[in-house]
């Protein structure tokens, strides 16, 4: 194989700091100052700005932030043409990039399989050579991701029957890879102050909408602005394709918001594509993909904990008494733990769980539906009027049992409980499922869900245990 070649960092020390103690320093101050919404679901694609870091750093920052409790291996970002012409897109295949925080590494896969459609796309030596708006975004990954690989995919065609072309050869080449897609785009340019905000709203509102063909429509005509519309339209199409169904606009700011300045500004956006878990569940079933175990529960015993779970949250909602369940069957009079999970629609709206019941199952159940509906801490509390709408997703544990081998672990039947000194956290079965993760990502994300490093489980004084749930 030949000797790879390194792409230099061609903004290091002018966009971004050239020392890497800086730049890292920099960047978790933008992390820890940012407060994205809460997203429940599959994290497809990232919008995001690509200026430099005093201006867009703090909008970039709502995006990435997502990354940290949500490990990617492998990222593929789009990015406009700022400086070259050519047709189509190129993708860099000599080696990886290095910035100041060492060198991100090319996914050969992904970048030989989109290569062997030169129609679409080729690599043309100049569309690198002094581009920022890819460069720009790598700092931030290898904070937040530590380790991945990178696919990059430079765009100077960005009309939308482009767009839909490599939109489908982005889904075709990535549909069964676990992979995050990144669309590199500033907003409008040069504008006072309140009409940038006029034009970037338009661009926010097709956003969160998902429409890219709105979104082509409204550039066309001028209603709006961006320089990176093209890897962002590219970027939603394959998005969807890929099964994310909404859209959340994270932040938006532009640079008048920082330098004072607001005589010509340009806008920034921070948006996140996903798959909700609704989404996520019907898929799994739609695939077969068996979740938890048969604990034995009968189709009444199973309706007759989801009636009490609902009953309890209207009891609650209104100030009324706690409903009883009499007589209840010999099961359900089991101490057994369970998790309740409530959904509004598409969008998680709570979930507590109890992983040891002190009292019967349906006990559990009941005070568990009060919990995740009125003191989950993620959420505010469940209106009275949502209550007739509400799907109550219900997981009954079994006990936890140690996990003395990684190899134990089988995605779909066992969930996951760690405990380390004052932090614990849990995973259900149907997480890792969802998500398509192997037996290493599960004990990473468990680990984060305990607000611990990801590889803590490895630690001597770590205790780490599976279990397995009937989900219904």
């Amino acid at each position: 194989m030949a000797q790879e070649i390194i792409r230099e960092s061609v903004i290091a020390g002018s966009w971004y700091p050239g020392n890497p103690v800086v730049l890292k320093k920099d960047i978790q101050r933008y992390l820890d100052g940012a407060q994205p919404p809460s997203l429940q679901g599959e994290l497809r694609a990232l919008i995001v700005p690509h200026a430099g870091y005093m201006y867009s750093g703090g909008v970039a920052a709502h995006a990435y932030r997502l990354l940290q409790d949500r490990p990617f291996e492998r990222v593929v970002i789009v990015a406009p043409s700022h400086r070259a012409r050519f047709k189509g897109a190129s993708v860099y295949n000599l080696g990886g990039y290095r910035t100041p925080l060492g060198v991100v590494p090319l996914d050969h896969e992904i970048v030989d399989a989109l290569l062997q459609h030169s129609s679409l796309v080729r690599f043309v030596p100049e569309a690198d050579a002094e581009e920022h708006s890819l460069e720009i975004q790598l700092p931030f990954l290898q904070v937040v991701l530590k380790e991945f690989r990178l696919t990059p995919i430079i765009m100077a065609d960005q009309s939308l029957p482009f767009c839909e072309k490599l939109a489908e050869l982005l889904c075709e080449t990535c549909r069964d890879l676990d992979v995050l897609l990144i669309a590199s785009s500033d907003l409008s340019h040069f504008h006072p102050y309140g009409e940038a905000k006029r034009l970037d709203k338009i661009v926010c509102d097709r956003v969160e909408s998902f429409d890219p063909t709105a979104l082509s429509h409204d550039l066309q005509v001028g209603e709006c602005e961006a320089c990176g519309a093209g890897p962002m339209m590219t970027t939603m199409l394959a998005a969807k394709a890929l099964g994310a169904n909404k859209a959340k606009v994270l932040n938006y700011a532009n640079s008048g918001d920082v330098a004072g300045d607001k005589r010509g500004v340009v806008g920034y956006l921070a948006a996140a594509l996903f798959q909700n878990p609704s989404a996520a569940q019907a898929a799994r079933r739609e695939r077969g993909t068996p979740v938890g175990i048969d604990l034995g529960l009968d189709e009444d015993e199973k309706q007759a904990l989801l009636d009490i779970a609902r009953r309890a949250i209207k009891a609650q909602c209104l100030n009324e008494p706690m409903p009883q369940l009499s007589p209840p069957s010999r099961k359900l009079e089991e101490k057994r733990g369970a998790f309740v999970c409530l959904h509004a629609g598409e969008d998680l709206r709570g979930c507590i769980g109890m992983i040891e019941a002190k009292g019967s199952l349906w006990e559990t159940v009941r005070n568990m539906a009060v919990q995740a509906a009125f003191s989950d801490p993620r959420f505010c509390a469940v209106k009275a009027d949502e209550i007739p709408d509400l799907d109550i997703e219900i997981s009954v544990l079994t006990p936890l049992q140690p996990l003395t081998d990684m190899g134990q672990i089988e995605i779909g039947k066992h969930g996951l409980f760690i405990k380390k000194g004052y932090h614990s956290g849990l995973l259900l079965p149907q997480v890792a499922a969802e998500r398509g993760w192997n037996g290493v990502e599960f004990l990473e994300w468990t680990c984060k869900k305990a607000g611990l490093p990801g590889d803590s489980w490895k630690d001597p004084d770590a205790e780490v245990f599976v279990f397995s749930a009937d989900v219904f």
